[in-house]
């Protein structure tokens, strides 16, 4: 009797119970590349040393150098806005970035305005470090005669960093050759970024 009344049962689990398949292999999330994010005084050699660059040719000056990051680019349009997410760093850019230059001084009320305006429904927009700026230089001219990614506005050739120089002046990563250097006196675009992850 026992016997069939836990067949009984067995039978109506297997029936009327939905089956839960459980996956042979789980899916793993990607492994995120992360960047620093908060600004720093930093000397050449300390930028010479980040990681996640290949450098070509060390100058007194900075590098010429290139990402070694896999990026994972898509591209995103956000209340008529056009963003850039890189999935590999968790990274969200604006696709273009300002439509002029400006000297060092102009930078923060610029990115007020972004910020107040509420570019693509965020107002957490920032300048990079040149940790993060640097991540977007390419190995070979890839937009036009730029070292950066087709997916980027070409428009922006030189890019202001938050990142200080130990020598005085800003860090600044260039796209029309793949370098970094340092300076104040330039007119340089700004290219916001802001974290998703």
């Amino acid at each position: 009797m026992r016997k069939h009344l836990l067949i009984n049962i067995l039978v109506f689990f297997f029936i009327f119970l939905p089956i839960r398949t459980i996956p042979l292999v789980a899916e793993e999330e990607p492994i995120l590349t992360e960047l620093r994010s908060s600004y720093l005084d930093l000397t050449v050699s300390q930028v010479q040393s980040m990681s996640n660059i290949s450098i070509r040719r060390k100058k007194a000056w900075g590098f010429y150098g290139h990402s070694t990051i896999q990026h994972e680019y898509e591209t995103e349009i956000i209340a008529d806005e056009k963003v850039v997410i890189d999935h590999a760093t968790g990274l969200m850019w604006q696709q273009s970035g300002s439509y002029e230059y400006m000297k060092r001084k102009e930078v923060k009320k610029w990115l007020r305005g972004l910020n107040r305006k509420g570019y693509a429904g965020h107002n957490d927009w920032r300048i990079p470090t040149v940790e993060e700026a640097s991540s977007l230089l390419e190995a070979s001219e890839k937009n036009g005669n730029l070292y950066i990614d087709t997916v980027f506005d070409k428009k922006q050739r030189w890019l202001w960093t938050g990142d200080r120089c130990s020598s005085g002046g800003m860090w600044r990563v260039y796209f029309d050759d793949g370098y970094v250097d340092w300076g104040d006196v330039s007119f340089l675009f700004v290219r916001p970024v802001r974290k998703i992850r």
